[in-house]
């Protein structure tokens, strides 16, 4: 399914115009002005898969955020947003052949971090509570309590709590499990099978950070599997030769001026694993 069909951002002439309309001279940065236009990438025509691959500083996250905040897409974490955005934005031009559906989201790896944060956060709250059920489950368990009025009710209920049953039972009838603990690779991979849904706009931001190789695969997998099957639509950062390979996939090189189209074997970063692996080929 495409959604968006292409996307042209200002060209450098109009981005002049623009800067010296500006009668202050007091700012330092015009960001995100000069930035894509430095790379001449003045338009992306889309796939169902889309990607764009450069090095650091190349513009990829920039163009990824310029496109969130044009087709107004969801986004969890703030992003480095200047005063001359919605500017820029107004300059953008975009062609739509499908609505976008509403689930559509931007995901980058602050929204990975922050969930995995917000994971370990909650464990800890819980392991706190249940040193004091642990504390709880003793009181009630040998206290002499004696039922006096209705409002000691509850506290009844809690010693008959305590006294039916061993305090490992006690403290899981009056505790939630911790979420379970997965590793930072497992989480994120969860996170994107978790926001990703069907039939949407899906903006992912170097989407393998914190995943192994095998999980890498896993999420080109997915990936490829919610295009064919699930009506979604993906613009995507990466520099994981595994993400390049992904089945029809459309790359935008950024590292060459101005942009170009290529195969995923003709990109950099994947020649150096080639060759590197090449080198030590005897050793497997």
């Amino acid at each position: 399914m495409i959604y968006l069909t292409s996307f042209t951002f200002p060209s450098e002439d109009s981005e002049i115009d623009f800067i010296w309309g500006i009668e202050r001279t007091c700012y330092d940065s015009f960001y995100p002005f000069k930035v894509l236009s430095a790379r001449g990438l003045n338009r992306i025509d889309f796939e169902p898969v889309t990607i764009l691959y450069g090095g650091n500083g190349s513009g990829k996250s920039t163009a990824l955020n310029i496109i969130a905040e044009k087709t107004k897409i969801n986004r969890d974490s703030i992003f480095n947003k200047s005063n001359f955005y919605p500017d820029y934005i107004n300059m953008c031009e975009m062609h739509i052949l499908n609505n976008i559906p509403e689930n559509s989201r931007i995901i980058t790896s602050d929204d990975v971090f922050d969930y995995m944060l917000n994971i370990r956060n909650l464990n800890e709250g819980i392991d706190q509570k249940r040193e004091d059920t642990f504390r709880k489950y003793l009181d009630a368990k040998y206290s002499q309590f004696q039922l006096k009025s209705i409002a000691d009710y509850d506290k009844l209920k809690t010693v008959n709590n305590a006294r039916s049953k061993t305090q490992s039972k006690f403290v899981r009838s009056e505790l939630i499990d911790n979420a379970r603990e997965y590793s930072n690779g497992e989480n994120a991979f969860r996170y994107f099978t978790e926001k990703i849904g069907e039939n949407g706009l899906y903006i992912l931001d170097e989407p393998e950070n914190s995943l192994s190789p095998k999980r890498q695969m896993e999420l080109k997998n997915f990936i490829e599997d919610s295009v064919r099957f699930f009506g979604c639509q993906f613009i995507i950062s990466t520099h994981s030769p595994f993400l390049l390979a992904m089945k029809g996939a459309k790359i935008y090189d950024l590292d060459e001026n101005p942009a170009d189209i290529k195969q995923w074997t003709e990109l950099e970063n994947v020649c150096i694993y080639r060759e590197f692996f090449k080198v030590h080929d005897d050793e497997f």
